[in-house]
């Protein structure tokens, strides 16, 4: 019975999280309220407060979610360049410009992500997913030597702001080739690292 209780609560959690995060994509945590969540994925609001503490609990377990699976594809995209640590940060990178076009991601991780959370855990959140892999492939790099040894804490700070930025203006921009112009630009930032 145990068990079988278990496997309802992981139910109701992935429905709130799956509903929530549908809503706070297309339209912002701020305008999404409970009672349009728990209704969205047929539950209770006690429900709802059995898994999380409130709306701000609710979307950090969204948040998590989206930058867990930005950092999937980051990883993806990485370890699909074999052992060339350089060709896994770019590719990485890219991978990280990419799942960041989709305004949904951009939304919750980079508007949404810091207004809800505060700067400060926003910022752990991103350090623990992509943060760490970048950080991870500048240690190779200048372990390896491709990089001239430096200080990789703010390297990564650096490398990481660019890339939310240009993944913020990514996700709102229709300007034609957007992607291509702002990765050339980011391309040729890391290039002057070597």
């Amino acid at each position: 019975m145990a068990g079988v209780r278990v496997e309802q609560r992981e139910r109701t959690r992935r429905a709130l999280v799956a509903q929530a995060r549908a809503l706070f994509a297309t339209r912002g945590y701020g305008d999404v309220g409970l009672a349009e969540i728990v209704a969205a994925a047929g539950v209770t609001k006690g429900a709802l407060y059995h898994q999380f503490d409130g709306k701000t609990a609710l979307f950090r377990a969204v948040l998590a979610d989206v930058a867990a699976e930005v950092a999937d594809a980051v990883v993806a995209a990485a370890e699909a360049q074999g052992d060339d640590p350089w060709a896994q940060l770019t590719a990485g990178s890219r991978a990280f410009l990419e799942a960041s076009t989709d305004p949904a991601v951009a939304r919750i991780a980079l508007v949404d992500g810091p207004a809800v959370l505060g700067w400060t855990e926003w910022r752990a959140v991103d350090e623990a997913t992509s943060g760490r892999h970048l950080v991870e492939a500048l240690e190779t790099l200048v372990a390896r030597g491709v990089l001239a040894p430096r200080p990789v804490a703010p390297l990564a700070h650096l490398l990481g702001g660019a890339m939310n930025e240009a993944a913020l203006w990514l996700a709102v921009t229709d300007e034609p080739d957007a992607l291509e112009r702002v990765w050339g630009e980011l391309l040729a930032m890391m290039e002057a690292l070597r």
